[in-house]
């Protein structure tokens, strides 16, 4: 755990404490943090010690998401390691080269990359013991797919949370909104790329539990305890007994379709034209301008 680069991990009693660590970028998701994440939630499955696992963020949000800064403004996508052998699906160069406008695109090295993020944040849904986040300020785009996948989430009332890029530029890859909420609220979201504020969260089935932001710790640290108190055999029974049911309805093959369509997303003239936008005048203008006919850029609430 002292290699971990993009958060934290900790014991405090019968909780692992899972924190999102580079406040700097919004906790944006690079390409390590599905890997660490995963490496995190199994530390935690097999110490006999742990009983829940707590995932929050440091600084002013939780997630903004990919760090599409650099994705998209120079289409960088990470930087070399041990994990990413030159050559192989997971090289940034590879992916760059992927992604050239004009060029021969192969959907299948796109999605050989997504997909083991999709498995980096499902290790969440599949931990066996019980994953709860806490959401504060911002929780968007990719940073959806952590918070979704957790069990439950306790979020600010104040708090930002939906998936902007429906509009452009991306596909929900885990693909579990249905199954938070149902088809019709899912199409409401994802038809718009509108956000909820946490009050709305709650109010639509999204999040077990909103709180004032001066409150969220408390209200947090009250269900973990309460939660903690539980014999581990019994979590592992009851999430394993629940999470059956999701997946009979075939996550895991709207998955598939999800992460292929996020491939799709960036290789559409409307994809080329946002990343050349955002390698022209910058990441975040490239978003406000997507945003600006919304009348949302920034807001914490859809218009309804």
């Amino acid at each position: 755990m002292d290699t971990l680069k993009t958060m934290t991990y900790a014991v405090t009693g019968r909780i692992a404490r899972i924190t999102l660590n580079r406040p700097s970028r919004g906790n944006g998701i690079t390409m390590g943090l599905p890997r660490e994440l995963a490496e995190c939630v199994e530390r935690a499955n097999i110490d006999p010690a742990v009983h829940v696992i707590a995932l929050s963020g440091n600084g002013t949000g939780f997630c903004g998401g990919y760090d599409l800064v650099d994705s998209a403004e120079s289409m960088a996508i990470g930087e070399e390691s041990p994990y990413r052998p030159k050559g192989s699906v997971l090289d940034p160069r590879v992916q760059m080269q992927n992604h050239v406008p004009g060029s021969q695109w192969d959907p299948m090295t796109d999605y050989a990359m997504m997909s083991r993020n999709v498995k980096g944040f499902m290790s969440l849904f599949h931990s066996e013991k019980p994953v709860v986040c806490k959401v504060h300020g911002f929780c968007v785009a990719g940073g959806t797919d952590m918070a979704l996948c957790s069990d439950l989430l306790v979020i600010a009332d104040d708090a930002k949370i939906g998936y902007p890029p429906a509009r452009v530029w991306g596909s929900p890859t885990t693909s579990i909104w249905f199954h938070r909420i149902g088809l019709e609220k899912s199409k409401r979201l994802l038809f718009t790329g509108d956000c909820l504020s946490g009050k709305e969260a709650k109010e639509w089935g999204l999040a077990i539990e909103s709180a004032p932001p001066d409150q969220l710790d408390a209200r947090f640290e009250i269900l973990l305890e309460r939660i903690a108190r539980m014999p581990v055999n019994q979590l592992v029974m009851m999430k394993l007994l629940l999470n059956q049911s999701v997946m009979s309805q075939g996550l895991h093959s709207t998955q598939v379709l999800g992460t292929v369509f996020d491939g799709i997303t960036r290789h559409t003239p409307e994809g080329y034209a946002f990343q050349q936008r955002a390698a022209e005048a910058g990441f975040r203008t490239a978003v406000r301008e997507r945003d600006e006919p919304f009348g949302d850029f920034g807001l914490s609430t859809f218009k309804g």
